[in-house]
């Protein structure tokens, strides 16, 4: 999808893709939103399910229905979009939670999600899906996993890869319906320029690449293309055991000129 947007010195491009991986059941959910009373804004948002294959799907439905919901008060309500992002995390947190009481499962997800909006981005997270946020190609900003591999490694206790923090790599301590205090990280960008782009992508994609291949698919790729490369690199790097994968890219780029007028 194009959105030039009003009031801003960019176009937007974006897309999403999925694939289910080796995996019986799709538990991954990824989409673009935009609304109709906001002209030039959007939303992505991805949800990776987790907690039985039933669980899964119900937790990142359930962020999914929440978000599409709250997204379109967005213009109306005077919210901010940070508020916005914030209440789609707690309803989606408080509704699956209710969910595992009801129904003895335990149906949990991640979320990582962004409002693109004028000249500025805000993102919020939790979980171990990431946003990665590249310029002219380059990482200037990423997500940190709510993971205990990730956590253990600010102090410099352990090295991010080795092999003693992938033992905890899959082990969240955060994500949407995960114990009763929830916690969220945010983050923004208030000065949008081309060259900018944003990846949403679920452990099933990102596992296998680097922020570096990550950065330079997109920036050398239209979207789309680009969401194909990296799903078809994924399931090949996956050799047979891969995870449900999922990714959205939203790119800015300057705008087409008008066309020249008149005779020479």
């Amino acid at each position: 999808m194009s959105n030039p947007g009003p009031a801003s010195n960019f176009k937007l491009t974006a897309c999403v893709a999925d694939h289910i991986g080796d995996r019986a059941d799709q538990q991954d959910r990824v989409a673009i939103l935009t609304s109709p009373h906001h002209p030039g804004t959007l939303m992505a948002l991805l949800a990776d399910g987790m907690g039985g294959r039933s669980g899964g799907r119900i937790a990142s439905d359930q962020v999914m229905t929440t978000a599409r919901n709250l997204f379109q008060e967005l213009p109306d309500q005077g919210a901010t979009a940070r508020d916005i992002l914030g209440q789609i995390a707690t309803e989606s947190h408080a509704v699956i939670r209710l969910t595992a009481i009801a129904s003895e499962k335990e149906p949990h997800s991640t979320l990582v999600a962004i409002i693109v909006q004028r000249n500025c981005a805000v993102w919020v997270h939790a979980g171990d899906s990431r946003l990665y946020h590249f310029r002219d190609g380059i990482l200037a900003h990423k997500t940190i996993d709510h993971s205990y591999g990730s956590q253990l490694t600010p102090e410099g206790e352990l090295v991010e890869g080795g092999p003693e923090t992938r033992q905890f790599k899959n082990i969240l301590f955060s994500a949407i319906g995960i114990g009763h205090e929830l916690r969220l990280d945010y983050g923004q960008v208030d000065d949008l320029r081309p060259g900018d782009s944003f990846v949403l992508s679920s452990d099933g994609l990102w596992t296998y690449f680097s922020e570096q291949e990550i950065g330079v698919t997109v920036q050398k790729l239209p979207v789309r293309e680009a969401a194909e490369r990296l799903l078809a690199e994924a399931r090949t790097r996956a050799r047979g055991y891969g995870d449900n994968l999922s990714v959205a890219i939203i790119k800015l780029e300057t705008p087409d000129r008008p066309a020249a007028s008149g005779s020479a």
